[in-house]
């Protein structure tokens, strides 16, 4: 449901949208279990489709009669019927999962329990733009417009720019939306495929779902984008987009290594000359804004030698990260070595179900919805580990993950998007 809200609320195109949306469960699933549980109580000889078929074949119980005690039988025939329409209960009073996503898939609310005729209202930020630079910038391109990849950016994901809310909703009936501009402290992104939102299944990124993480008194705006590297964010002009719409006190939490690493074979950079004084171009233009920049390193990809032991492909982006943080005394998050243990957790063949798998074929770079959850967890807790203020802003259940120790898919699993690729991302 696509809501306009006017331009220049914020300068630079820069807004911050506050949701609060009423949600309702119409049970639509009940009623049908509801009648099966009342047709087969009512029969002698329950029909094929009745839900207590197995406890009521009463057939069988006349060629036991001469055996057993027909009234204990019976009695306990009545018993399991009592346990299975307590269980059917059980289930029809179970919460559907509602989810909400804003944008690009960004996961902004859910998966939540809302059971039948169950009424849920939620407050959430969702962040919006325009192309436009504002003129404070830092970053060196001096361009009046991000320059925006055609045809992704400008016609595929074109409502990722258009300063326009696009929110899709999961499980429930939307009953009302209220939209409201909000001022509250950013934490902005710059990154490639594995940072920014993706638009279509089954890719996702653990900036798409970091949102999710946070109470609504801060906004996560995702500037990153697919095949790019810290050079790239200078020259399209990302980085003085980011500038020109911080305030004091925002955050820029920057992950590459990916495509960075391609410049070696290219002969035009490598991880300890042009990748670290890039870097410190990020560093350098968030401070004069008054904002606080955050290193990440990349995370790994997932490669496994033959013996179930991971194989790291990205170790000297990695260190030079952790270097350029120790050097300019910025925050680091060590995402490289956390997705490392995420992955030997999950071992050679479970790892699998954490990435991206278009067609069939597992994609090693790119996650799925459930590894983007378990990377953004990974982030959120090292925000914790930095002991950055940021860190109070994340939902209590969120503060504390274990990469060595990851959830199951199973739990909390993310309903898919409708709108499907088997094109892999910018930058393989």
């Amino acid at each position: 449901c696509p809501a306009h809200v006017p331009d220049g609320i914020f300068m630079g195109g820069q807004q911050q949208q506050q949701q609060r949306l009423l949600l309702h469960s119409t049970g639509t699933g009940a009623s049908s279990a509801s009648t099966s549980s009342s047709s087969s109580s009512s029969s002698g000889t329950p029909s094929s489709s009745s839900s207590f078929g197995e406890y009521f074949d009463l057939r069988a119980t006349h060629r036991l009669r001469k055996n057993l005690d027909r009234g204990r039988i019976l009695s306990d025939l009545v018993r399991r019927r009592e346990k299975l329409k307590r269980q059917l209960a059980k289930e029809e009073d179970e919460a559907a999962n509602v989810t909400v996503k804003a944008e690009l898939r960004r996961l902004v609310l859910g998966p939540l329990p809302l059971a039948e005729n169950e009424t849920l209202t939620r407050t959430f930020i969702v962040n919006t733009r325009n192309p436009r630079i504002a003129a404070r910038t830092g970053g060196g391109a001096g361009l009046g417009r991000v320059k925006l990849k055609a045809p992704r950016e400008t016609t595929q994901e074109a409502w990722a720019w258009d300063d326009r809310l696009t929110l899709e909703v999961h499980g429930a009936t939307l009953r009302s939306l209220e939209i409201a501009p909000a001022r509250v402290p950013t934490v902005f992104l710059l990154g490639d495929s594995t940072v920014c939102d993706q638009s279509l299944e089954p890719f996702a990124s653990w900036g798409q779902m970091l949102p999710r993480f946070f109470g609504p008194t801060v906004a996560v705006a995702n500037h990153g984008e697919s095949g790019e590297t810290y050079r790239d964010s200078i020259s399209r002009g990302r980085l003085d987009k980011v500038i020109g719409a911080m305030q004091p006190g925002d955050y820029l939490l920057m992950q590459f290594g990916h495509n960075d690493q391609k410049q070696i074979a290219a002969g035009s950079g490598g991880p300890f000359t042009t990748y670290q004084d890039e870097m410190k171009i990020h560093v350098a233009a968030v401070r004069r804004a008054g904002g606080i920049p955050v290193i990440v390193s990349p995370m790994e990809r997932r490669r496994f030698d033959a013996a179930g032991k991971i194989e790291a492909t990205l170790t000297d982006y990695a260190k030079a990260a952790q270097a350029t943080a120790a050097a300019e005394g910025v925050a680091f998050i060590d995402l490289n070595a956390m997705s490392r243990t995420l992955h030997a957790a999950l071992g050679p063949e479970q790892s699998a179900q954490a990435f991206a798998a278009p067609g069939g074929k597992v994609d090693n770079t790119h996650h799925n919805n459930y590894g983007a959850f378990l990377l953004a967890r990974c982030v959120a807790r090292g925000l914790v580990d930095a002991q950055l203020a940021l860190a109070r802003d994340l939902l209590p259940e969120f503060r504390d993950f274990d990469p060595a120790r990851p959830e199951s898919p199973e739990v909390g699993a993310i309903p898919p998007s409708p709108r499907f690729t088997n094109q892999r991302p910018l930058g393989n």
